[in-house]
C-alpha cells in the first residue's frame, strides 16, 4: 500500500511538473512579437546605407523576444501599401504593424480623404489578421503651404482616435533645424539622425509589444 501511495504521489508530482513546464513554454511563446514596418523612404533608409537606418538600428537594440521585418519601399504611397499589405500579413503573420505611410501622398498632392481611407483600410486588414496596427504620424515640409500642411498633419491623430489605434507622434521637428540631420533634398534624414529616430520610435511602441 505504501508503495502504491508513493507511486501515486510521484505521478502527481510529474503531472504538476509537466503542467508547469507547459505553462512556462506557453508564456514564453505568447510574449514574443513580430513587428512589421510598412513604410516609405523614411523607414527604407533612402540616401543612406540601409543597414544604418533606424529600423535596423532598432532591430539590433531590442531583445530576442521581438523581431522586426522591414517592408518599407521608398516612394510608396498609402495606395501602394494597401495593395502590398495582404500578402505581407499572410507571409509574415506579424503581431504588430507599424504603418509609416502618407508622406508621399502629401508630397504628390493626393486627396487627403483618399489617404485617410487607405490608412483606415490598412488598419482594418491588420485587425482581420489579428495584428495590432500602430499609426505613424507624418508631417510635410512648410513650403507646401500652412493650410494644406496642417490639414495633412491632422489626419493622423484624427484617424488614430476614430479607429482607437496607438499613434507614434511626429517628434522630429528638431531634426529639421539641426545642421547635418537632413539630406540636401530637405526631406530625408541623414545617417546621424537615424539613432534619434530609432530611440523616439521605440520609446512610443515598446509598451505595445
Amino acid at each position: 500500500m505504501v508503495f502504491i501511495n508513493n507511486c501515486a504521489q510521484l505521478l502527481r508530482n510529474l503531472l504538476i511538473t509537466l503542467l508547469l513546464v507547459t505553462l512556462l513554454l506557453a508564456t514564453g511563446t505568447s510574449s514574443a512579437s513580430t513587428l512589421l514596418v510598412l513604410g516609405d523612404s523614411l523607414s527604407a533608409g533612402y540616401g543612406i546605407d540601409p543597414d544604418k537606418g533606424w529600423v535596423n538600428l532598432l532591430r539590433d537594440d531590442i531583445d530576442s523576444q521581438h523581431s522586426i521585418i522591414n517592408a518599407s519601399i521608398s516612394g510608396d504611397t498609402t495606395g501602394n501599401g494597401l495593395a502590398r499589405l495582404p500578402t505581407l500579413l499572410e507571409k509574415f503573420k506579424p503581431s504588430h504593424v507599424l504603418i509609416e505611410l502618407g508622406g508621399n501622398d502629401g508630397l504628390q498632392g493626393h486627396p487627403l480623404s483618399r489617404m485617410k481611407t487607405n490608412l483606415a483600410r490598412m488598419i482594418a486588414l491588420c485587425r482581420e489578421h489579428n495584428a495590432q496596427p500602430i499609426l505613424f504620424a507624418m508631417r510635410l515640409p512648410p513650403n507646401y503651404g500652412k493650410r494644406y500642411s496642417e490639414t495633412f498633419a491632422a489626419v493622423f491623430p484624427t484617424l488614430a482616435k476614430e479607429q482607437n489605434v496607438p499613434l507614434v507622434p511626429f517628434q522630429f521637428e528638431q531634426l529639421m533645424l539641426t545642421e547635418g540631420m537632413i539630406q540636401q533634398d530637405g526631406i530625408h534624414p541623414t545617417e546621424p539622425a537615424q539613432p534619434f529616430i530609432a530611440q523616439a520610435v521605440w520609446g512610443e511602441i515598446k509598451r505595445f509589444l
